[in-house]
């Protein structure tokens, strides 16, 4: 299969000016919102751990003995312990859902992180797009390949209409968010069977592709998160089934037809990003091609072996 690079670099508008594809590029680094660094105050430290809208800091004067608003920063005093930030940010969070600030609840347990990877709280997963901290999330292309191992169709996605977020988009093999506790691995772990019907012997045969570092505005806050990219080869006939309701159905679609359809913006964002991950690792897009060489400055550098 050659590479699609001109196809999947730009289309034309019917003005006949180029209009470029791949809007999930634009999208992963999209911020218009003015934010406050987030900082929380420990008995041994003062860590920047995310950031607060501009729009939103007046909703938190009411809770004047955990929050201190200063000319370049909101800083949490929540207690020593993990246990005693949880409780409070919890407060806060039921208020900030109730005036509707938080939305999309899940009731799922995410890491309020520093920059060494130390989690210091735990907050609802909903929550973490209004205070910006760093998120984790596991997406899977699941794709058929030839007698050479070479790709030839990808296993498409179509969100429920009933999701909190992006439903009823197109979306890859598997894909969900890492709660704490798990790693992104074994994220996806879960995430096979309760998406696909897979079973772990077959998410197993997983590898690594990329991880992919999100910072942008959407409709619940602000997206900061590493996306870690998967691959999993599947055997011909060998057909995904849904076992939580959460996906409409899975197409096994040729290649070219996944890579337009997320090139297009079809997909969400993650879901596009994955798949354009998915495309210049197979080299299905040259390496010259201006979506190519945008997604590298995407692609969270690698840790020295």
């Amino acid at each position: 299969m050659e590479a699609l690079s001109h196809s999947l670099g730009q289309t034309s508008s019917g003005s006949g000016q180029a209009t470029p594809l791949w809007p999930c590029l634009a999208a992963a680094r999209h911020t218009l919102a003015l934010r406050l660094p987030l900082r929380l105050r420990t008995t041994r430290a003062e860590l920047a751990v995310g950031s607060v809208s501009d729009a939103h800091l007046q909703a938190l004067a009411a809770w004047p003995q955990w929050v201190h608003l200063t000319a370049d920063a909101v800083c949490l005093t929540l207690g020593d312990s993990p246990e005693a930030r949880t409780r409070h940010w919890a407060d806060m969070n039921a208020g900030l859902r109730a005036q509707g600030l938080i939305r999309a609840w899940r009731d799922e347990p995410y890491g309020v992180w520093d920059a060494q990877g130390v989690c210091h709280a735990t907050i609802e997963r909903a929550a973490s797009r209004f205070w910006g901290t760093l998120t984790l999330g596991a997406h899977c292309n699941g794709y058929v390949a030839d007698e050479h191992g070479r790709p030839t169709h990808l296993w498409v996605a179509k969100r429920s209409l009933s999701k909190p977020t992006d439903p009823g988009r197109l979306d890859n093999l598997i894909g969900g968010g890492v709660p704490l506790g798990q790693s992104p691995w074994e994220a996806l772990q879960r995430e096979a069977f309760e998406e696909a019907g897979l079973g772990p012997e077959e998410i197993a045969q997983a590898t690594p592709g990329s991880v992919i570092e999100l910072h942008c505005d959407i409709p619940e806050g602000l997206q900061r998160e590493h996306l870690h990219v998967f691959d999993l080869r599947l055997a011909p006939g060998r057909t995904p089934v849904n076992q939580d309701g959460e996906v409409a159905w899975h197409q096994c679609w040729p290649v070219a037809d996944a890579l337009a359809a997320a090139a297009q913006g079809q997909m969400t964002v993650d879901a596009a990003l994955a798949t354009l991950d998915f495309a210049v690792r197979w080299e299905l897009i040259e390496p010259s091609n201006p979506a190519a060489k945008a997604l590298r400055s995407l692609v969270k550098p690698k840790k020295p072996a």
